[in-house]
C-alpha cells in the first residue's frame, strides 16, 4: 500500500472522490500538508434535494482544515460541483468529509468536541491552533444541532435554580429532569424569574414534552419562580427544597452577627463558625473556641445561631404529619424569642418566609425530591468557568452546561463522525 492509499483510506473517500495530489511544505511553520480531492471525469452527484444522479454544472474550490498530519498542519482542498438538477435545477452539493458552510472536515470537528468536553476552550483553540471565536462557533451549531433531537415527552418533575454567569446580577437559569439519573439538564436561558418559566414552558412544547404533564417543581422561595410556575406549568404543584430554607436562615444569621459586631466585637473565626454546620465535624479549634464564648454571651448572634440551628429538628421530622407539626411548633417558640429584639429583625423575616412556605416546604416529605443535585451540577458548572477564567457571553456558558450536563455530550459521543 503506497502513500495515496494510505491518505485515501485516513480520508475515508469513496467513489466518485478519490486523492490526486499532496504536497508537503516544510519551508512554513508551521509545516503544512496540501491534500487534493477530485471526482473523476463524468461522474455524476446526487442532487441535494431529491437525491437523483445528476451531472455538473459547475465546480468552485473549497478548503478544510483536516486533523493533523503528524506534527503537520494539514488541508484538504476539492473542487465542489453544483448539479443540474432537472427537477430543483442548479445546487451545490454536500461534501461527505465535512458539513456544509464548514471550513473544517468533521473528523477535525470531532476531535474538538472530544477535546472541548474535557477541556477549557481557549485551552482547546490553542492546542488546535485556531481562534476560539471559530471553535466556539463549531460548539454551537453541534450543541444546537443535538438540542433539537431532545426527547423530553416524559418529563414530569423538574428542578429549578439560578447559576452565576460571570460577576454582578448575571444569572443563567437551568432546569432539571428529576427524574433522571444521568445527564439531567433539561434547558437552560439566561435571566432568571418567571420569564425562564415561560422560555421552559415553549421549549418543552417544541421537544415533544406537555407543559400540562408536569406535576412537581422543585425551587426556592423567588417569588418571580413561584408565580412563574403559577402561570405556565399549572398543574405543578411547588416544593421548595430544604436547603433554601437553610440558606435563608444562615443568611440571616450572618446579618445579625454583622449588626451586632459593629456594638461588640467578635473573634475573627466566629464569622465562618456560625455558618458551618455542626454535622459535618469540620470546625477548627479555634471556631469551636468561639462558638462557646457566643453561647455563653447569650447575646443577639447566639440566639440567631440557635434559631438555625433548631431547623434540625424539624428537618429530622419522620413523617409530613410531624414536619408540619414541627414547623409550627418551631414557629411559636422562635417567634417569642426574637419579639421586641431590634438586632434580630432577619431571623424574623426567615421565620415569617418559613410560615409563608410551610406547606411547599412539607411537600418535601411527601415527594422525597430535593435540588441537592442541581446544587451538585451548579459546582460543576462554577468550576469549568472558574477553569475557563470567565465566558466572553452567556451563550458560551449555556453551551457548556449542555455539555455538562445534559443528554447532549452523550449523544456527541455516539455520533459517528459527528
Amino acid at each position: 500500500m503506497d502513500g495515496t492509499q494510505i491518505l485515501t483510506l485516513g480520508l475515508g473517500l469513496e467513489a466518485p472522490w478519490v486523492l490526486k495530489d499532496q504536497h508537503l511544505d516544510t519551508s512554513v511553520s508551521p509545516h503544512r500538508l496540501d491534500l487534493y480531492v477530485e471526482a473523476e471525469r463524468g461522474s455524476l452527484y446526487p442532487c441535494p434535494e431529491c437525491g437523483k444522479a445528476c451531472p455538473a454544472h459547475d465546480f468552485a474550490d473549497k478548503t478544510w482544515r483536516h486533523l493533523n498530519f503528524f506534527q503537520h498542519h494539514c488541508y484538504l482542498h476539492a473542487r465542489v460541483p453544483r448539479t443540474q438538477c432537472p427537477e430543483h435545477g442548479v445546487k451545490r452539493i454536500e461534501v461527505p468529509w465535512a458539513r456544509p458552510g464548514s471550513d473544517f472536515t468533521l473528523l477535525f470537528e470531532q476531535a474538538a468536541m472530544s477535546l472541548v468536553k474535557e477541556m477549557p476552550v481557549l485551552a482547546v483553540s490553542r492546542q488546535l491552533e485556531i481562534s476560539d471565536k471559530r471553535l466556539w462557533r463549531i460548539v454551537h451549531h453541534y450543541v444546537g444541532r443535538m438540542l433539537g433531537d431532545l426527547d423530553l415527552s416524559r418529563v414530569t418533575t423538574v428542578g429549578v435554580d439560578e447559576t452565576a454567569s460571570r460577576r454582578g446580577h448575571c444569572y443563567v437559569t437551568v432546569f432539571l429532569d428529576m427524574q433522571r439519573k444521568q445527564e439531567p439538564v433539561l434547558f437552560a436561558v439566561p435571566g432568571h424569574g418567571k420569564d425562564a418559566i415561560k422560555a421552559f414552558r415553549a421549549f418543552l412544547a417544541d421537544h415533544g414534552g406537555d407543559p400540562d404533564n408536569v406535576v412537581e417543581v422543585v425551587c426556592d422561595m423567588s417569588q418571580a419562580f413561584l408565580s412563574g410556575v403559577a402561570q405556565h406549568l399549572p398543574n405543578a404543584e411547588v416544593t421548595v427544597d430544604w436547603f433554601h430554607i437553610v440558606q435563608t436562615f444562615t443568611k440571616a444569621l450572618d446579618e445579625v452577627r454583622k449588626k451586632e459586631r459593629r456594638e461588640k466585637g467578635h473573634p475573627k473565626a466566629l464569622r465562618w463558625a456560625v455558618l458551618k454546620s455542626l454535622d459535618n465535624g469540620n470546625l477548627t479549634a479555634k471556631q469551636i473556641a468561639a462558638l462557646q464564648e457566643l453561647v455563653a454571651d447569650r447575646g443577639a448572634t447566639a440566639d440567631a445561631w440557635v434559631i438555625k440551628e433548631k431547623l434540625r429538628w424539624i428537618q429530622q421530622a419522620p413523617t409530613p404529619r410531624a414536619a408540619r407539626w414541627r414547623i409550627t411548633n418551631y414557629l411559636n417558640v422562635m417567634r417569642e424569642a426574637v419579639t421586641g429584639q431590634a438586632l434580630l429583625k432577619p431571623m424574623a423575616k426567615a421565620l415569617t418566609t418559613l410560615e409563608r412556605h410551610a406547606e411547599q416546604v412539607v411537600r418535601r416529605w411527601m415527594s422525597g425530591l430535593t435540588n441537592a443535585r442541581l446544587e451538585g451540577m451548579n459546582g460543576l458548572f462554577q468550576a469549568a468557568r472558574s477553569r475557563a477564567r470567565g465566558y466572553r457571553n452567556e451563550a458560551n456558558f449555556i453551551a457548556m452546561i449542555y455539555l455538562i450536563g445534559s443528554p447532549v455530550g452523550r449523544m456527541l459521543d455516539h455520533t459517528k463522525s459527528i
